[in-house]
């Protein structure tokens, strides 16, 4: 076991001394004889708190809970012991295998950091907040903590089994008990040969030490040290007691308020822009990806905090020579900050730290000398507070949790925040960056955080991140669909099991009854007769080629345009087969392993945003790409559009095989021929249903639904349909290829949107008397789709279609529809929906349409 530690610092840069010369523990040595040895007292001071197990704290200077410090001496002190850990494994030439541990409450931030300076590696800290639906990948105990369980929630359990070295990130070492219980309770599920221990000051005796070097030994492990400074406490008998006592001796006494507060203004709040898929800490990980996106976020973030200050009558000071360096919390001549800059306090809250300090430093950046900022965050445990310059806690602000905490309620603080009986210790603004969870009506309550915070400062202001919810890792087959697992990843929730299917009558009726939306049920699944499977089958030998040649243009105009690193997002459920089919095509012309997902989007109701999440989680959103069949009239591109517009770095554009309405701008082509995989529901599509939405089904962090229908899998066609167009591809890539170099050559203006198809779809809806144009469905896909799921009135055919159209002519057939010869249509075919008759309908919004006399 070796040991890494820092004994000749001149103390931290930037650390604050509100009375020169007066070391901030004086006070409780003196009180109750507690001694700091080494150089533990360069980095601490001392306070008494409420606690069985041990009366006095730690209380750091440089990691921001306790005392408001700068925030980029906080940030940087666990950046430096970040970077020496990464020299300790071998420096920037050495693999990136570790993972980094961090300690709830108090050192999530610093663990965060940590791993920030050993490079990109994975980041976790445990949590005392439950999270419905996450499995626990262990559990410890911290033995002299105030709040003892702690819990390791990750949302990729792997983020712990690697074999690299794992490093243990907590504010204090000072008797290495819980480092040896985190270490054996992972140790049994996820063995290794190392282990880092890094803190800003190790306290333990020299009994402490030798007991982790004796379990590193039975373990079979090593064990390194690394530490800013180390030192000793020196505890008398009897202190825990006399400690006890000088606490309920200084305790303030709390009695209710005669009359109640008086109102006070709301706090005003800010909306920082937080990048989409990036988790709020590491509570369920956060990855160097995660890191990087944030990074880029920043600056906007803090502009967003800056416009808020000044919204808030809160203006930055003028420019002096003698200004913060920022970046490495060192002052000028002047130990204080430039006078007239306003005092700013980012205000954390209690596990959520890494966000606030980044957010905090970025503010101080943008500010400059301009304002001084500095960061703390509230806590859960209880401290004894005292005004003396000689006591590291002099102020204390008391409110009940507001974060529904797992251990119910319970009383928080923010120390050092109220000025106590220093005016110039007041902050002229406090920004309170919380978690989604902790944006309650307690927050706001007039006993909450923000009502405490109001009478010590002249503004109080709220941003609120969004808090990260672990999302259910992607369903693929065989498990669910008949597609192979790496096919593609359905960001669906599997509703097999839950009875959905209506008659189509019966269906609409009750839409149209309860106002209910289309997407709340499903139809009953087509069953083919002999002659349509027959007819499929045709159709499918005659156009494989001409499929084959759509997706490899496609495919490669979206490789040349987006690039190797495309993630494709299938719309489902009619662009599940194209995605499978376009990453066959990558695999097949260039080797490529594109990542594949399909997700829903409802009309009216717009897309899935936690699939989104999971996207943005997990990759670039730059780099995802949707996919759909086939366009119609592109009432699904707007709605794409629109509800992506609430989720920056996403593309909107949608990647179609066939556009014949000319709305999109990437297309495989733009004719209106049959592709063989609309004749058909989930017989042709992984033996997967269309998507379900509803509100009994489907929670605030749950995905879309839809069935898997295993009972239909001797009706399976969805591989073969694959199998068939995937044996042409070696066919079709010369062709493939030039047409490519036509579409490149024009451009994405060349190729932009005509919108023929909806203007097309609006003079059909006026000469046929209907008013509404959802219920126009035009092309060869949409017609099928009238035939196989709606109340189709008539059919509009144009003359000359030929075969591409024998599957419609069955259907039509079959439900006594009759088909309309026409020559002035720019679709092979259009279907309508009975818009007298058919009592669901649907409007633009997906709900009922209103019935109308309707005349050809």
């Amino acid at each position: 076991m070796s040991e890494n530690v820092s004994e000749r610092i001149p103390g931290p840069p930037g650390t604050p001394a509100p009375d020169e010369g007066v070391w901030p523990g004086e006070w409780v040595a003196r009180e109750l004889g507690v001694e700091l040895t080494g150089g533990a007292g360069r980095l601490v001071g001392l306070a008494l708190r409420r606690n069985p197990r041990r009366a006095h704290l730690l209380v750091s200077e440089v990691l921001g809970k306790h005392v408001p410090q700068r925030p980029h001496t906080v940030y940087g002190a666990g950046l430096g012991l970040g970077r020496r850990v990464r020299e300790l494994l071998g420096g920037d030439a050495a693999p990136h295998t570790a993972a980094v541990l961090g300690y709830a409450e108090t050192a999530t931030g610093l663990g965060h950091a940590v791993a920030d300076g050993i490079g990109p590696v994975p980041y976790l800290h445990s949590t005392r907040r439950e999270v419905a639906g996450v499995a626990q990948a262990g559990t410890f105990e911290e033995s002299h903590s105030h709040a003892t369980g702690h819990l390791l929630l990750p949302e990729d359990p792997g983020l712990l089994a690697g074999d690299g070295p794992l490093v243990l990130v907590d504010d204090e070492f000072s008797t290495g008990n819980t480092v040896r219980n985190t270490i054996r309770a992972l140790h049994t599920r996820y063995p290794r040969a190392r282990y880092v221990v890094v803190a800003l000051v190790d306290m333990r005796s020299a009994a402490d030490r030798a007991s982790l070097e004796k379990f590193a030994a039975e373990l079979g492990a090593s064990v390194d040290v690394v530490a800013l400074v180390s030192g000793g406490v020196r505890i008398p008998a009897g202190a825990l007691e006399r400690g006890q006592a000088l606490v309920a001796r200084h305790e303030p006494a709390t009695r209710p308020p005669e009359n109640p507060p008086p109102a006070l203004p709301a706090a005003h709040r800010v909306d920082l822009g937080w990048p989409v898929g990036v988790p709020d800490g590491g509570r369920h990980g956060f990855l160097p990806a995660h890191r990087a996106r944030m990074e880029a976020a920043l600056p906007d973030m803090a502009a967003c905090l800056a416009a808020g200050l000044a919204e808030a009558g809160v203006q930055p000071g003028p420019p002096s020579p003698e200004a913060t360096d920022s970046t490495t919390g060192t002052v000028g001549p002047d130990p204080q900050d430039p006078p007239g800059a306003p005092r700013i306090l980012v205000l954390g809250c209690e596990e959520l730290m890494y966000a606030p300090v980044r957010l905090a430093c970025a503010l101080q950046d943008h500010l400059a000398e301009r304002a001084e900022v500095r960061f703390s965050t509230t806590t859960r445990s209880p401290v004894l507070p005292v005004d003396d310059p000689g006591y590291a806690i002099r102020t204390r602000l008391s409110f009940p949790a507001h974060d529904a905490p797992s251990d119910g309620p319970g009383e928080r603080y923010a120390y050092n925040v109220a000025p106590g009986t220093d005016p110039a210790r007041r902050f002229d603004a406090v920004v309170v960056v919380a978690d989604a969870p902790g944006d309650t009506p307690a927050l706001h309550a007039p006993d909450g955080l923000l009502a405490a915070l109001a009478p010590h400062t002249s503004a109080v202001l709220l941003a609120v991140v969004p808090s990260h919810t672990p999302l259910p890792q992607p369903l693929r087959g065989p498990g669910f669909s008949s597609y192979a697992p790496d096919d593609v990843g359905w960001l669906l929730q599997d509703l097999s099991d839950v009875r959905l299917e209506a008659p189509t009558e019966e269906r609409e009726e009750a839409i149209q009854r309860g106002g209910a939306h289309y997407a709340e049920s499903l139809p009953v699944e087509y069953q083919p007769s002999e002659e349509y499977q027959r007819l499929f089958h045709s159709a499918l030998d005659a156009s494989a080629a001409r499929i084959a040649r759509a997706v490899g243009t496609v495919t490669e105009t979206v490789l040349a345009e987006r690039g190797h690193g495309t993630v494709l997002a299938s719309l489902a459920r009619a662009g599940t087969p194209v995605g499978v089919l376009m990453r066959r095509w990558a695999q097949f012309a260039h080797g490529l392993d594109l990542p594949h997902y399909t997700l829903s989007i409802v009309r009216g109701r717009g897309i899935d945003t936690n699939a989104l999440r999971h996207l943005a989680a997990h990759h670039e959103p730059s780099a995802v790409v949707f996919v759909d069949g086939w366009t119609g009239k592109g009432a699904i591109t707007r709605e794409l559009a629109t509800a992506l517009e609430p989720f920056p770095g996403f593309d909107p554009e949608i990647a179609v095989l066939a556009d014949p309405g000319g709305c999109v701008r990437t297309y495989g082509t733009r004719e209106d021929f049959l592709i063989p995989s609309a004749c058909l529901n989930s017989t042709v599509s992984g033996l997967v249903s269309r998507t379900v939405l509803r509100a009994d089904l489907v929670g605030p962090h749950d995905f879309h639904g839809a069935k898997f229908y295993r009972d239909l899998a001797d009706a399976d066609l969805s591989r073969h349909f694959l199998d068939t167009v995937s044996a042409h591809f070696a066919d079709v890539r010369e062709t493939v290829a030039a047409d490519v170099r036509t579409l490149l050559a024009a451009g994405p203006d060349g190729r932009a949107p005509t919108w023929a198809g909806w203007r097309a779809v609006e003079r059909i809806s006026d000469a046929y008397g209907i008013g509404d144009v959802n219920l126009v469905k035009p092309g060869v896909g949409e017609t099928t789709r009238v035939l196989l799921r709606r109340v189709p009135w008539r059919i509009l055919a144009r003359r000359g279609a030929g075969a591409d159209l024998d599957h419609v002519r069955l259907l039509a057939e079959q439900r006594g529809v009759p088909v309309e010869e026409t020559g002035d249509l720019p679709y092979s075919c259009v279907g309508l929906i009975h818009p007298r008759y058919t009592r669901g309908a649907t409007g633009a919004d997906g709900r009922a349409a209103q019935a109308g006399e309707a005349t050809p």
